[in-house]
Formats: C-alpha cells, structure tokens, sequence
C-alpha cells in the first residue's frame, strides 16, 4: 500500500488535535444497532484497535465495563486520555500497540473488536487469525467507515481542496516518506475468507454542514495532508486552500452527504 516505509509518527502525530474535533462521528444507528444485536448492558469489554483518539472508544465506553483503546501513535492516546478525563469516561484502558502486536499484549478476551479507519493499514488476512484467539464465543469483528471509496460521489468542494492539496503536495495520497493507496478488494471480501466468514453490512446516510474553518481542520486530519507533511507550507496552505473554498461558496457553507458503513463479521 506504501511504497517506502512509514511511521505512525509521520503519518498521525500532527492530526491528532484535528482527529477529534473534525472527523465526522458515526451516525447514532451505528450504537444502537451494537447495543440491540450483542445485548450490551454495560458489562462486555470491547477492542478498539487503531483507535486514534477514541472516536469510537468514547461513545462506546458509556455501553460497556472495558473498552481497551490501542494505537501505535502516542499523540493519539494523549489526546483520547484528555477527552475521556474531559467527559468523566474513566473506563477505557489506553494503550500503546497496533495489529502486529496483538498476539502479546495480553487483552484478554473480549465481546467486540472495533475498528475505524485502521483496517486498511494493516494486514487484513492475518488480524482476523489474531483475533479468533481474543474474541468470545458470540463475539463479532466491527468495521466502521464512511463506506469504501466511489460509495458515494464526493461533494463539489472536495474538488476544491483537492486542487490545492495537488499543487503543495503533488497529485498522489502521500503516506510518511511514500504514498497510498485504498485497497483495491472491499473488506467485507477479506472478511469472507477468515473465521469471522458471515458478514452484513448496514449504512446510513446523513447531510453535514461544514464552515470553512471546519473544512480546513477536517483537512488537516488527514494523514496526507497533516500539518507534517506541509511543514513550513502550511500556513500558505491554509490561507490559500481559505480563499479558493470561498471562492467557491461565498456563503461559507459546505454541505456533504456522510455515511456511516458498519460491516459486522461474526463465526458461522
């Protein structure tokens, strides 16, 4: 996917104040249909592997005894540790690791194993063998996304900051010291193949209206276009990136259909 080896420092640490504050959360069905169909009732511990700075770790917490927040970037459970302490969520267990380490870090087992964003980096085969060991008996691996690539046509604006992301970062996703690419076989494909083989699928689709500040730190929490990878440009960036979008919508707003696509996977 990368072709010359990254960091999780390269890549995240700089998104990190941006991760929590611009991403758009998963949509409220996502939690519901989790509570409904494995019966939560605030005793089950979950996995949040990739966890970033608890996107999903934090709405989860209030709906489980233990979720166990893993991620390979320290900004990243810094700043989930800020924003549990901010909400008085003091059950979640943060810890340094990512897929590779799995098979040492103890966790012990668990009803859940959620993933956001982090599934595509790893080793798709290999993490569901891995986690056949830590998940229960009625346990299921949870993929959440806003749906794969293509799923759904990209807002006009997006063209926008494309173009300018383009020419102070050039035309490829960049990744650390090399660049990336979605994989080209959907998850749920992969999925099929592993112990965790019944797969279904479930979306929901919301419009979110962003200003323009909010479409510039959303684009600063993406891995490439993080403040590192614009280094000493991003101040230009910002103000060029600014003017364009207002160019484009005078009125300051942004609007954008979101998805939320949760692919649940359980043993047949």
């Amino acid at each position: 996917m990368t072709s010359t080896p990254y960091t999780p420092e390269e890549l995240f640490a700089s998104t990190a104040p941006y991760y929590a504050r611009y991403r758009p959360g998963y949509a409220p069905e996502f939690y519901e249909l989790l509570t409904e169909r494995f019966h939560l009732d605030g005793t089950q511990r979950a996995l949040d592997l990739g966890s970033g700075p608890g996107i999903l770790a934090l709405q989860l917490a209030p709906l489980l005894g233990q979720v166990i927040a893993v991620d390979p970037e320290k900004g990243m459970l810094e700043e989930g540790r800020r924003l549990a302490a901010e909400r008085g969520i003091t059950n979640i267990d943060w810890r340094e690791g990512d897929s590779t380490t799995l098979p040492t870090m103890s966790i012990g087992p668990v009803l859940l194993t959620v993933m956001g964003a982090a599934y595509h980096w790893t080793d798709r085969e290999q993490v569901p063998r891995d986690l056949d060991h830590i998940i229960e008996p009625g346990g299921a691996i949870v993929l959440a996304s806003g749906g794969a690539p293509g799923d759904l046509s990209p807002a006009p604006w997006r063209e926008v900051v494309d173009r300018v992301r383009t020419r102070y970062l050039g035309p490829e996703r960049r990744a650390g010291k090399g660049t990336y690419s979605h994989p080209k076989e959907r998850h749920q494909d992969v999925l099929a193949r592993s112990p965790f083989s019944q797969i279904e699928t479930d979306r929901w689709d919301y419009t979110l209206t962003r200003t323009v500040d909010e479409v510039i730190g959303w684009v600063f929490s993406l891995s490439y276009s993080s403040p590192a990878q614009l280094g000493n440009k991003k101040a230009a960036f910002e103000e060029e990136l600014r003017k364009a979008l207002l160019g484009f919508a005078p009125s300051g707003r942004f609007d954008e259909t979101i998805r939320t696509e949760a692919v649940i996977a359980t043993r047949p």
